[in-house]
């Protein structure tokens, strides 16, 4: 089996103190973090705004990740179509369609989508979810810019 490698094809995030930033909002917020909401949880709702964003190196980090923490690799390979299968919980489908409406910033009734996590998740659980959608917009956009490219190792 070939190793996914990346290649930098635009610049290097580490040249300007943006990358340093991003690392600290990761370490609050990301797949590493300590947070309240489940593991699981919050390990699918960053690979659904990788996908949303569809950022190669994104996808690729999270759906492993996903897999190795014990989300079935149905549910991970069916992240583009949550709203459409009966593999996630309602709490699931709640959460993930709140992340795709923050996520797109397109809803005109915010409101709804937050008052249905409130039967699941305190204020606090609410905030880390919101906190784990920009994190991995800070993360999806950074990568593309950066052009993070997956290859095949030794295939240039």
């Amino acid at each position: 089996m070939q190793t996914v490698e990346f290649i930098n094809n635009r610049f290097d995030p580490d040249v300007t103190p943006f990358h340093g930033l991003a690392k600290q909002m990761a370490k609050a917020v990301g797949y590493t973090a300590d947070l309240k909401v489940e593991k699981e949880l919050a390990q699918l709702l960053r690979l659904r705004v990788a996908q949303q964003n569809e950022c190669g190196y994104c996808v690729i980090l999270h759906a492993k990740t996903a897999r190795e923490i014990g989300i079935h690799e149905a549910k991970v390979d069916n992240i583009s179509a949550w709203y459409n299968s009966e593999l996630y919980t309602d709490k699931e489908k709640t959460t993930l369609a709140y992340g795709d409406v923050l996520n797109d910033g397109v809803s005109k009734d915010f409101q709804v989508y937050h008052d249905a996590l409130t039967q699941y998740f305190s204020e606090v659980e609410i905030a880390e979810i919101a906190a784990i959608v920009i994190n991995m917009n800070l993360w999806t956009r950074l990568k593309l810019a950066q052009g993070a490219t997956p290859a095949y190792e030794g295939l240039k």
